[in-house]
């Protein structure tokens, strides 16, 4: 692919707390930082996606929903149609279903997860607070899909635009398994700092691998860059480059596939990186688990 997309996503982008895309391109051994941009309403970010390719990009929000929810609600098996069905009963009836779902579930089960969710520990799409990953799914989802980008193994949209699922935090626990970020002030420490700090410096001198099929590449970026990364205390930025680490795994991987596994379930999705499930382990350059 010739650019290389790393999306920190948000389910309401506003100039505060804007969905942050991380540009950049695979020049030999490394990947190449070129700048970063920020969206901070639909429109802009909708425009990201319907700029033409080659692209690829790594989108930390999750694609689809567990099966075992899908199926216990009656909703469509059908990717495309489970999406439209999604967007179709706006946020509120939305959050109700899943709200109501819950609590017909066992204490201690509440959420049903995804295959994927099991070995790169990750929230369940089901989740819609601290972080509220089900509406990170309602927001995310129906824009690939109303782009027409093509997703592997999910749907067959512009081979030039390539969208797969990333999570940021695969690659940075497995640098540290400290907290690096937090939008809240009180909690922007030194240490998280230093978390920070860590993590660029692991990937300016070469992602961690764990035993993937090729060399995790380093990170190419200025001073400049790389200081940014450590004083955004949100870590919104660090996020965005980290899935742009993501990307750059599914890039040299390559069609079709893209490294995601050949039998995963295209109602869930499968993040970027993670091995089957059964290994519950992740391989390559999102090998770190959350």
């Amino acid at each position: 692919m010739t650019s290389l997309l790393g999306i920190d996503f948000t389910s309401a982008p506003r100039r505060a707390k804007p969905i942050t895309v991380a540009h950049g391109r695979l020049e030999g051994a490394r990947v190449v930082l070129d700048h970063i941009e920020r969206c901070s309403d639909w429109t802009s970010f909708e425009a990201v996606l319907a700029r033409p390719g080659a692209w690829l990009g790594a989108f930390d929000f999750p694609f689809g929903l567990p099966r075992e929810a899908v199926v216990d609600l009656g909703w469509p098996q059908d990717w495309q149609e489970l999406v439209r069905h999604c967007a179709a009963m706006g946020k509120p009836a939305f959050r109700a279903a899943l709200d109501a779902y819950r609590e017909t579930r066992p204490a201690g089960r509440r959420y049903a997860h995804r295959s994927t969710d099991l070995p790169a520990r990750s929230h369940s799409p089901l989740k819609l607070v601290n972080p509220p990953v089900g509406l990170m799914f309602l927001e995310g989802a129906p824009r690939l899909l109303a782009a027409s980008v093509h997703i592997p193994g999910m749907y067959a949209g512009d081979p030039a635009r390539v969208a797969i699922e990333a999570y940021p935090g695969l690659l940075a626990r497995r640098i540290t398994p400290a907290s690096y970020k937090s939008d809240e002030r009180r909690k922007q420490t030194p240490e998280r700092r230093a978390a920070r700090a860590a993590i660029v410096d692991a990937l300016v001198r070469g992602a961690p691998s764990s035993g993937g099929p090729q060399p995790a590449p380093a990170l190419h970026a200025t001073p400049a860059q790389r200081e940014a990364l450590v004083e955004d205390a949100s870590g919104d930025l660090l996020d965005a480059v980290l899935a742009l680490l993501q990307a750059a795994a599914a890039a040299r991987q390559g069609a079709p596939r893209f490294g995601l596994p050949a039998d995963f379930d295209p109602i869930e999705g499968w993040i970027g990186g993670c091995s089957v499930a059964s290994n519950r382990q992740c391989d390559g350059i999102g090998s770190a688990a959350q």
